[in-house]
């Protein structure tokens, strides 16, 4: 396969590697910190945002790294590789363990903020994104089996010959 056949898809995933470390470095602190100027009684609480605003990412990361690294596996024509579907697995637990994370913030903030603010865009938002890593996570493990199926009749057909 060409080279270049993945490059756009590789520079896709950068750019969005490089915007999100951008906003969770220099927009993230900032907001915590206004938040924490407008809301004195919830004050408290930035910090411990910040740091499960951090953890959250990290699976982000690792997913988007494990992603470039099918593409290029892709480009060294190992698509059908027990890396391949490694690679795969990785992201699919990635993508659970972000719906895990989303689900505890969840829980977390319905029992903080209970009666007290209105939370309903901040809920929202986080069962959007639980939607959209759940879809990832599904997808990651229908592709994994098709290429650990893919990989298994390949190694019978190199078997066989």
């Amino acid at each position: 396969m060409k080279r270049g056949s993945t490059f756009f898809l590789k520079g896709v995933i950068v750019l969005i590697g490089i915007t999100v470390l951008a906003l969770c470095i220099f927009w993230l602190p900032g907001i915590a910190s206004r938040d924490a100027e407008s809301h004195p009684e919830t004050a408290y609480l930035q910090y411990p945002f910040l740091v499960c605003a951090y953890v959250l990412s990290t699976p982000f990361f690792l997913a988007l790294y494990q992603a470039f690294t099918l593409l290029s596996y892709i480009d060294k024509n190992k698509t059908f590789s027990e890396l391949s579907v490694r690679a795969l697995r990785y992201i699919k637990y990635c993508a659970i363990t972000i719906s895990i994370l989303i689900v505890a913030g969840i829980l977390i903030s319905i029992a903080v903020f209970y009666g007290s603010e209105d939370i309903t865009g901040i809920i929202m938002l986080a069962l959007i994104s639980l939607f959209a890593s759940s879809v990832i996570a599904i997808f990651a493990a229908i592709l994994q089996r098709l290429l650990q199926k893919a990989n298994d009749i390949k190694s019978e057909n190199d078997l066989t010959v």
